[in-house]
């Protein structure tokens, strides 16, 4: 198995030299934010929530994350802890983090289509689990943006208890032939590829009988339905299999080796979403915004009002604090701790309070869209915000890793 690159804890004369061609190379690409700007009422999109606007355009936001994306990886940027037998650097995960924090000084287009899913948590487990094949014909090409990719693993009665899953895998000659369903599969209707988990032995453990592979979007008897959400947007669909054949030098690991391939995708998960945690979402909990929705609202002297907006204030400022801290661990070359599944929780439940207290505020405004700027808009946020307890790890499991993992408290009973 390849592992990801990490040639051990850079030095602060390396990180300063690595992020000045950062600088350079994105000075020459894109333009650089304003960093004195706030927060104006009225002034710009007044678009507030979690998943993409559902007025926007997938296809023009895809074709923007590719383009960029190729920008990246062209000149050395794309995918900078990767082999660079596929085209990566080589360079440590601080390296990494470091451009991370330098383009978000920059006005660049949003690449999460490709990077949360695709680079994030596919690539990583193409790499580590993949033949030499299969590396070679796709982490190329993915981390390039040519390729995205999606995570087909949840299906209708295998949601949490992902071993569970009933799509079957029966080998025929060099061939697998799959039959099943998956269920809520961001991105899929816009991607080349999915990571696959299927049964292969019905009569194994449910763990030990599951099989992982690459699967050709485009092959015959794959197909792609959106599921509409309440906010109105479809980023997760199901996705149907019929007699779908599968070649066997697509398969991800060893034959029932599959929940090893799952584990895998599951820890880059894990922090893939605890380090996204921003964007538009965070930006709208952010307490000068919320201020200024009680000034247009007449509720800016509330003290009821004023104190909530305090409280939230705080747990903002505690959780910017623990990503802080997570940060610095990274920097002094020590092991992620399990800020991740915490800042997870405090991200979601922070996110969840904005939004009631933003519904409190407004009352019947959040109902329907009068055209009153800053108002409606909150309604996107409302109704996304139960959605980060569930995708990433529920919030019951991930209270479940820290009290047993981190508390040492000891395993629920089982049932």
């Amino acid at each position: 198995m390849a592992d990801i690159a990490d040639p051990g804890h850079p030095t602060a004369s390396d990180l300063d030299a690595f992020a000045d061609e950062a600088r350079v190379f994105l000075d020459a690409h894109a333009v650089r934010r304003n960093g004195s700007a706030s927060f104006e009422w009225g002034r710009g999109s007044d678009y507030v929530g979690f998943f993409g606007d559902p007025r926007g355009d997938d296809a023009a936001d895809v074709a923007a994350a590719r383009a960029w994306q190729r920008v990246r990886q062209a000149n050395g940027f794309g995918w900078i802890t990767g082999p660079t037998a596929y085209g990566g650097r080589e360079l440590s995960s601080l390296h990494d983090f470091t451009y991370d924090l330098i383009e978000a000084e920059y006005d660049a287009p949003d690449t999460e289509v490709l990077s949360v899913i695709g680079l994030g948590m596919v690539g990583p487990t193409i790499l580590t689990h993949g033949s030499d094949y299969l590396r070679e014909r796709y982490l190329p090409a993915m981390y390039r943006g040519d390729v995205v990719a999606c995570q087909l693993f949840s299906e209708p009665a295998a949601g949490s208890d992902l071993a569970a899953v009933k799509t079957r895998a029966v080998r025929d000659g060099d061939a697998w032939v799959v039959n099943g369903q998956k269920v809520w599969t961001s991105g899929a209707h816009y991607s080349e590829i999915g990571e696959l988990l299927c049964r292969t032995d019905a009569e194994a453990p449910k763990h030990r009988g599951i099989t992982a592979f690459v699967l050709d979007m485009s092959l015959p008897g794959v197909t792609v339905r959106p599921l509409r959400q309440m906010t109105g947007g479809a980023e997760f669909n199901e996705v149907f299999l019929d007699d779908v054949r599968v070649p066997d030098s697509h398969r991800l690991g060893e034959v029932n080796g599959g929940w090893q391939v799952a584990v895998t995708t599951l820890m880059n998960e894990r922090g893939t979403v605890a380090a996204d945690s921003g964007g538009v979402a965070a930006a709208a909990i952010q307490p000068d915004r919320l201020h200024a929705l009680m000034r247009h609202l007449g509720r800016a002297e509330d003290p009821v009002a004023r104190q909530e907006l305090a409280a939230l204030a705080t747990d903002v400022l505690a959780a910017r604090a623990l990503t802080h801290r997570a940060t610095r661990r990274l920097q002094s070359g020590m092991a992620p701790g399990p800020e991740g599944s915490i800042a997870k929780l405090c991200f979601s439940a922070n996110l969840a309070r904005a939004a009631n207290f933003a519904t409190d505020l407004l009352g019947h405004r959040i109902l329907a869209d009068s055209g009153e700027w800053g108002t409606f808009s909150w309604n996107q946020l409302l109704l996304a915000a139960p959605a980060l307890r569930i995708l990433g790890g529920t919030e019951e499991i991930m209270k479940n890793i820290i009290a047993e993992r981190v508390l040492g408290l000891p395993k629920e009973a089982a049932k």
